[in-house]
């Protein structure tokens, strides 16, 4: 569905009229590109947001549902003087725009918050809306693979190896869970190519990395079957002898940052080449 389209089921199904609004928005912030009208009385009093980052959605029972990519968090307070709807009328608004727009709801804590996705223009968009002492918090995840800027080439690599007998490769990407190659790696594995072309002797072991979301065994397998995937992508797509490479996976017992944040988790998923003897 078009956006516009969609934003427009959305105005309809918040029931709302743009309008002035008594308090003043916070200077650089705007309303969330999936939910364009609010609700009325409230202003934005802050707002954050990142091309991407983590967030884990609310689900029940305390079970957290992690989404990556296009990160927004818009924070709604009470005009002065206005009188605050109550928390029924506030989730299922927003729970109804979201439905009308073919979303679903995930789940649901009564008068507290609301949890949702929705598939716009071929890309899915995750959504969390709480509220409570006349505030209204919305964060919003549009899924999407971080963007790898630099990609270290083959004589960086070499360098790296022979200083430290290891280099960290940062652009290959897998999705969460899986260990299928993405095919945006291909300028990343394109590098490892040159290098082993460059070096015939060269033997390697591809090792797996993975942050430490989820259980540690889970995380051990799937760092193998990565490293793994790796090295048999060298093989097929580029002629290199299944010799000279081996595939481990160390999941996230070798850290290289803190795995508190996303930042440092992202540094942590990574593969790494250790030069083989």
């Amino acid at each position: 569905m078009n956006k516009n389209i969609a934003r427009l089921f959305l105005a309809a199904s918040l029931g709302l009229a743009a309008s002035a609004f008594a308090e003043p928005d916070k200077k650089g912030c705007t309303d969330p590109a999936l939910f364009p009208v609010r609700m009325p009385g409230y202003f934005i009093a802050d707002c954050k947001s990142a091309e991407f980052d983590g967030y884990d959605f609310k689900l029940l029972k305390g079970q957290k549902n992690r989404q990556e990519g296009k990160f927004n968090f818009v924070t709604y307070a009470l005009e002065r003087g206005q009188q605050e709807p109550g928390a029924v009328a506030i989730l299922r608004n927003y729970e109804d725009a979201l439905i009308k727009i073919g979303g679903s709801v995930a789940a649901t804590l009564p008068n507290n918050w609301i949890t949702g996705s929705v598939v716009l223009d071929g890309r899915e968009v995750w959504a969390e809306v709480q509220r409570g002492n006349g505030r209204i918090w919305i964060r919003t995840i549009e899924k999407g693979a971080m963007k790898q800027y630099v990609v270290a080439d083959a004589a960086a690599m070499s360098n790296d190896l022979r200083a430290t007998g290891h280099v960290a490769v940062y652009g290959i990407f897998f999705d969460t869970g899986k260990s299928v190659v993405k095919p945006e790696s291909k300028p990343a594995l394109d590098e490892v190519a040159k290098l082993l072309k460059a070096e015939p002797n060269l033997r390697l072991w591809v090792v797996g990395h993975t942050d430490w979301v989820g259980k540690v065994d889970d995380n051990m397998r799937l760092a193998q079957a990565r490293a793994e995937a790796v090295t048999a992508e060298l093989v097929a797509a580029y002629g290199i002898h299944a010799a000279r490479l081996r595939g481990y996976g160390v999941g996230p017992l070798a850290p290289v940052a803190g795995n508190d944040d996303e930042a440092g988790r992202a540094k942590n998923r990574r593969v790494d080449l250790v030069k083989a003897p």
